[in-house]
């Protein structure tokens, strides 16, 4: 066979295995014993949550990257998710207010899943309330990037309106941050929360601060290096359970098996006891739910 069809039937093989369900991928493979837990409210939650972004085509990147995103999830790949992380060991999704999550969380069900989700939600529409109740989250929480706004226009009262009306559904009700400063803040308020959503990395800071400190912005989000221990420092203060997310920097730090181990031994040597880490998946080339799960089952057995 000549070089060039080589190649080209390689390709093909590749595409092949990339559009292939995962579900049909680990069809073969035995089901895994649950990851460690921590306690949310009163639910048992593995210290490693299926994140959501790469679903919604949240990438933290390039618009291309989020676009393949959106459109390699559909609504049958976004069911294989759920199971698949069932699978591996994972017990608990953190989701969105997303009609194609909703469905595969349904559907999931009809095939027996006891998979658990986290709702991440601003204050929504009455309906939609009706739907992410009747839905059964064990917890809802508040999204991290209106949060930050609230703060910064001085309107946080906003923040605290959601826990109780959260509450008066009934439901556990969490506060997403991504300022290590919020967190604190809320801490030290006498909120009635049950949990806190703390991403590494604060990828919301001010204009106008970072022009004033660096004498220009960025182009686009900024990552930096030591944004990961100055939430964690503000995490092992808090007395609620927290489960931070961004541990590889939306990607930044996927270069190899090496560099994503270290990040995830990084967060989980300085989270607390009953904290966990939320780690969004995008399975396109490689089954980075098994890869994840198993990481975190070896770094979780080493302490």
């Amino acid at each position: 066979m000549e070089k060039a069809e080589m190649l080209k039937l390689n390709r093909r093989r590749m595409l092949g295995a990339m559009t292939l369900p995962m579900a049909a991928q680990a069809a073969s493979a035995p089901a895994q014993n649950t990851l460690p837990t921590v306690t949310i409210g009163k639910t048992q939650v593995t210290r490693l949550v299926a994140g959501y972004n790469p679903i919604g085509g949240y990438s933290h990147a390039v618009p291309k990257l989020s676009a393949i995103m959106t459109d390699w999830f559909t609504p049958e790949r976004t069911l294989d998710y759920a199971l698949s992380c069932e699978r591996n060991g994972i017990n608990t999704w953190q989701v969105s207010v997303d009609k194609k999550v909703f469905g595969a969380l349904r559907a999931a069900r009809e095939r027996g899943s006891k998979l658990q989700h986290i709702c991440l939600m601003r204050d929504e529409e009455p309906a939609t309330w009706k739907e992410i109740v009747d839905l059964k989250p064990i917890a809802v929480v508040h999204h991290g990037g209106v949060t930050d706004r609230f703060f910064y226009r001085s309107e946080q009262d906003k923040v605290r309106d959601f826990v109780k009306k959260a509450h008066d559904f009934g439901l556990t009700a969490g506060i997403s941050s991504h300022v290590p400063e919020h967190i604190a803040r809320i801490e030290d308020s006498g909120w009635e929360h049950d949990l806190y959503m703390t991403c590494l990395y604060n990828v919301v800071r001010q204009a106008e601060k970072l022009k004033a400190s660096l004498g220009d912005v960025p182009v686009d989000e900024l990552f930096l290096t030591n944004d990961p221990e100055r939430m964690l420092n503000v995490v092992r203060q808090v007395r609620r359970p927290c489960l931070a997310f961004k541990v590889f920097a939306a990607g930044r730090l996927c270069n190899n098996a090496a560099s994503m181990e270290k990040a995830m031994r990084f967060a989980y040597q300085r989270l607390k006891p009953g904290d966990g880490l939320i780690v969004g998946m995008f399975p396109i080339m490689t089954d980075e739910i098994a890869i994840n799960a198993g990481m975190v089952r070896r770094i979780l057995a080493e302490s």
